[in-house]
């Protein structure tokens, strides 16, 4: 299926909600950006996990890598994971999105979207583990993807935003707890895209 779009194609949706979310295209530059997929591609400890659906078990269309500080497991479609070390690329964008989202970040997990197959269904960050009202940011690098949100209470509520190369998206606290977001997947051609979600576990 065609990845859906809510929004012209530059640009966002209209009428966003700032409350819940921010968007700051061209946070990191396009070469820095191209270094950093390189390097994570080639070197983070991707893994696919299996979990349960309608009871049968499925694999996650998609790649992930879990880093933080010690103590910071945290549990990946059921299974608990432990951190991987922070290495100094991770460091040094932690360094640029803390003070923009005016959170300290002890996690941080990796997705890896090889092509347009891959994709990760409606859902919401809302694991005990990440507090009551979680802040979490996103920074993207390579394919450009969209990132479709939809109210809880109404469905017809929804909007996306165009996660761009070197992008940084800003998920505020009450987005997890009012609304689900999803990358859906595509039928077009689409490249790899490494995807960065900061994160304080509890």
């Amino acid at each position: 299926m065609e990845q859906l779009c809510f929004f012209p194609e530059a640009g966002q949706s209209k009428g966003l909600p700032v409350d819940y979310l921010e968007y700051f295209p061209g946070l990191v530059s396009q070469d820095a950006g191209h270094d950093f997929l390189q390097k994570f591609i080639e070197e983070a400890p991707w893994k696919q996990t299996v979990q349960k659906m309608y009871d049968k078990e499925v694999v996650t269309p998609r790649l992930t890598a879990w880093y933080g500080d010690p103590g910071t497991d945290y549990s990946l479609s059921g299974k608990i994971a432990s951190p991987a070390p922070w290495t100094p690329e991770l460091i040094s964008i932690r360094e640029i999105v803390e003070p923009l989202a005016g959170v300290s970040f002890n996690s941080v997990l990796l997705n890896y979207y090889r092509d347009g197959n891959d994709s990760v269904a409606w859902h919401s960050d809302k694991e005990s583990i990440l507090g009551k009202h979680p802040v979490i940011a996103s920074v993207s690098f390579g394919q450009v993807r969209s990132f479709d949100i939809r109210r809880k209470a109404d469905h017809n509520e929804k909007y996306s935003v165009r996660l761009e190369h070197g992008s940084f998206l800003l998920m505020k606290a009450g987005l997890q707890e009012m609304w689900e977001h999803r990358i859906a997947k595509s039928a077009k051609a689409m490249g790899p895209r490494v995807n960065l979600t900061f994160r304080v576990v509890k």
